[in-house]
């Protein structure tokens, strides 16, 4: 962690982005699909909800999506959600409509893709804490070479492994850099589909906090059957 000395704890607003089309998904909606019978949204929920570091939570769904948004939250008796708003066009439309939903205590929004239902707890308090000090984006060590090449797919060049990182969500930031952040890309006519990527473009420093190979994203029918099958190992291991 990049703090040391004593930390007061500061007011958090979870965004909980779920309204994207999920258009890799072949037809499923990827937010109500089960894990181990727990929806997958419910789960990346509950998550936040347990935290300790987290005050409330604004989920962002597509506005047909919010009446079963709402029959999940009470079903499942989650707790800390404020609100349910509607998304916008893109992602970086619909995280500002929740971020414009946050209480006006808040001091910190933690931005989250309702598709990784498997972030555990120290990766929430990790990112939090160090974005007091900086902005934090959840990352993790690459594992693969990766190749940077033209448009016919010659290879140009080969980065050094050491310096690239997967970044993760949850994405944490002070709010009004965030909102100063999202006013500048508004402006400029630029649209992000990751929150750091606005907050560097903005100017502001944004650190890697540490993620978690474990917090996937589910993306693709077959992320449902790797999620299922490591809830159904940590329930093993838990027996």
């Amino acid at each position: 962690m990049l703090f040391n000395r004593k930390l007061e704890k500061p007011r958090v607003a979870a965004v909980i982005a779920a309204a994207g089309a999920a258009s890799r998904m072949q037809g499923i909606d990827k937010q109500f699909e089960e894990i181990c019978g727990v929806p997958v949204v419910v789960r990346t929920m509950l998550a936040f909800s347990d935290s300790d570091w987290i005050d409330e939570i604004i989920v962002v769904a597509r506005a047909q999506d919010i009446p079963t948004m709402h029959a999940l939250i009470r079903a499942w008796g989650v707790p800390k959600v404020r609100s349910v708003v509607a998304g916008g066009q893109t992602r970086q439309q619909s995280v500002q409509n929740g971020v414009e939903a946050v209480g006006y205590e808040t001091q910190y929004v933690a931005v989250h893709d309702g598709a990784r239902p498997l972030v555990n707890q120290q990766v929430l308090a990790d990112a939090v804490i160090d974005a007091v000090r900086y902005g934090a984006a959840a990352a993790v060590p690459g594992t693969d070479t990766v190749k940077v090449a033209d448009e016919n797919r010659r290879i140009l060049s080969t980065p050094d492994r050491s310096t690239l990182f997967a970044v993760q969500t949850p994405q944490v930031f002070e709010l009004e850099r965030y909102r100063l952040a999202a006013r500048r890309a508004e402006e400029t006519g630029m649209d992000y589909t990751d929150d750091c990527q606005m907050l560097e473009a903005a100017g502001y420093p944004v650190y890697l906090a540490r993620g978690d190979y474990d917090n996937i994203k589910i993306t693709t029918p077959v992320d449902l059957v790797v999620a299922t099958a490591m809830v159904e190992a940590a329930e093993g291991e838990r027996i």
